[in-house]
Protein backbone atom coordinates (compact mmCIF):
# COMPACT_ATOMS: atom_id res chain seq x y z
CA UNK A 1 0.00 0.00 0.00
CA UNK A 2 1.54 3.37 -1.03
CA UNK A 3 2.07 5.99 1.70
CA UNK A 4 -0.52 8.74 2.02
CA UNK A 5 0.42 11.92 0.19
CA UNK A 6 0.12 15.13 2.18
CA UNK A 7 -1.44 18.06 0.30
CA UNK A 8 0.76 21.07 -0.40
CA UNK A 9 -1.89 23.52 0.86
CA UNK A 10 -5.04 23.15 2.90
CA UNK A 11 -7.89 25.66 2.96
CA UNK A 12 -9.12 25.93 6.53
CA UNK A 13 -11.47 28.88 6.15
CA UNK A 14 -13.35 30.43 3.25
CA UNK A 15 -13.97 29.22 -0.28
CA UNK A 16 -11.23 30.43 -2.64
CA UNK A 17 -11.76 30.29 -6.39
CA UNK A 18 -9.55 28.04 -8.52
CA UNK A 19 -7.72 31.17 -9.75
CA UNK A 20 -7.01 32.29 -6.18
CA UNK A 21 -5.68 28.83 -5.29
CA UNK A 22 -3.48 28.83 -8.38
CA UNK A 23 -2.07 32.26 -7.51
CA UNK A 24 -1.41 31.23 -3.91
CA UNK A 25 0.26 27.99 -5.01
CA UNK A 26 2.51 29.89 -7.44
CA UNK A 27 3.61 32.30 -4.70
CA UNK A 28 4.27 29.56 -2.16
CA UNK A 29 6.27 27.49 -4.66
CA UNK A 30 8.34 30.51 -5.72
CA UNK A 31 9.26 31.23 -2.09
CA UNK A 32 10.64 27.74 -1.59
CA UNK A 33 13.03 27.67 -4.54
CA UNK A 34 15.98 27.12 -2.21
CA UNK A 35 18.30 29.34 -4.24
CA UNK A 36 19.65 32.43 -2.51
CA UNK A 37 18.83 35.70 -4.18
CA UNK A 38 21.75 36.97 -6.21
CA UNK A 39 23.07 40.37 -5.26
CA UNK A 40 22.65 42.68 -8.21
CA UNK A 41 25.72 44.69 -7.26
CA UNK A 42 28.15 45.89 -9.92
CA UNK A 43 31.68 44.54 -9.63
CA UNK A 44 34.77 46.66 -9.01
CA UNK A 45 35.72 46.17 -12.65
CA UNK A 46 32.46 47.81 -13.67
CA UNK A 47 33.29 50.95 -11.66
CA UNK A 48 36.90 51.07 -12.91
CA UNK A 49 35.62 50.92 -16.48
CA UNK A 50 33.15 53.75 -15.78
CA UNK A 51 36.01 55.87 -14.42
CA UNK A 52 38.16 55.18 -17.49
CA UNK A 53 35.31 56.23 -19.78
CA UNK A 54 34.60 59.24 -17.56
CA UNK A 55 31.05 58.03 -16.91
CA UNK A 56 30.88 59.32 -13.37
CA UNK A 57 27.41 60.46 -12.37
CA UNK A 58 26.93 64.11 -13.24
CA UNK A 59 24.37 66.41 -11.63
CA UNK A 60 21.39 67.45 -13.68
CA UNK A 61 18.05 66.23 -14.96
CA UNK A 62 17.88 62.45 -15.12
CA UNK A 63 21.11 61.95 -13.16
CA UNK A 64 19.41 59.40 -10.93
CA UNK A 65 18.90 57.18 -14.01
CA UNK A 66 22.60 57.26 -14.86
CA UNK A 67 23.80 56.64 -11.30
CA UNK A 68 23.24 52.86 -11.46
CA UNK A 69 25.53 52.23 -14.40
Amino acid sequence: MPPAVQPLLAVVKGEPTPEELAALTAVVLSLGSGEPASADKPSARHWIRRQQLQLAPKPGPGSWKRSRG
